[in-house]
Formats: C-alpha cells, structure tokens, sequence
C-alpha cells in the first residue's frame, strides 16, 4: 500500500483564531507540506486545481515543481486538473515538463471540476463541461511522446 498527502489548498480562516493566512503564506506552506510529506517517508503528494474560491491553488503544477526541486522520492500529482477550462496541448506541455523536471514522478490526476462559478468566468458553459472534458481528454493521449518532450526545445 502507499500513502500520500493531498491537499486542497484551503485558504479558510482560522477557527481559533478568525485570521486568515496570506496567499504567500499558504502557498509557501503548502510547499512545505510536500517536502515534509517525503521527509515523513510517504509515498505522494498531490495538489487540487481551484479557481475563484477558498481555495487558492490554480496551478497546481507551479507548486509541484517547487516541491520536485526540493525532494527526490515522492510521486507528484494533481487531484485534479481542471481539464475543461484548459487548452489541452498546454496542459500536456506543462505536465510534460514538470515530469523532466521532477526526473519522471508525476501522477497526472484529472477532472471536469464541479463548480459552475469556474466555467463562467473563463466564459464556458456548464452544461457543455462534460462534452469539453471527453475532447480535452483524448487529445494529449494522442499527440505523440516525441512532440511532448521534443516540441519543449
């Protein structure tokens, strides 16, 4: 069995205090949070994409290459990206380089993502969310390996 860390990126106030952390402060302790996680000896640590809300993380693969350059060991993945509200070829790019950069310990996690709030405001719709998902989807399984690695210069 393994075991990992993910974490949402929450960006709530505190339920003692009543403060909330700063942007800065919560990414750089979600930074943190994944190398402790290797340093815990755990297997993963995976990110969630949001956009718009409480939680603050909207590019999950941004703070997995801080953690990649900090650690050695854990796999790295998102949980999930937001597949729909991406240009696919970007997202495979992206990814594709934070697998070299991590030396090849990405989990590419994704999803269509459940929050209407978030297809409006990139000026999608819902309801064709599903639809975009199963597009965005194929398309990297398709573009060959040699493009991915090769179209990065």
């Amino acid at each position: 069995m393994q075991m990992g860390i993910l974490s949402l990126g929450d960006h709530l106030r505190d339920v003692v205090s009543g403060v909330r952390t700063s942007q800065r402060s919560k990414i750089r302790a979600m930074v943190e949070l994944g190398v402790r996680t290797e340093k815990l000896g755990l297997d993963a640590f995976w990110v969630g994409e949001h956009h718009f809300n409480d939680y603050i993380v909207s590019s999950p693969q941004l703070v997995l290459a801080a953690v990649a350059e900090r650690t050695s060991r854990i796999r790295l993945g998102t949980g999930v990206t937001l597949l729909p509200n991406h240009d696919p070829v970007r997202v495979a790019e992206d990814f594709a380089t934070l697998d070299i950069l991590s030396e090849g310990r990405v989990d590419f996690g994704v999803g269509r993502g459940i929050f209407c709030d978030t297809f409006e405001a990139f000026g999608q719709d819902y309801a064709d969310s599903r639809a975009q998902y199963r597009e965005n989807l194929g398309l990297p399984l398709i573009l060959p390996r040699s493009y991915l690695i090769n179209g990065l210069g």
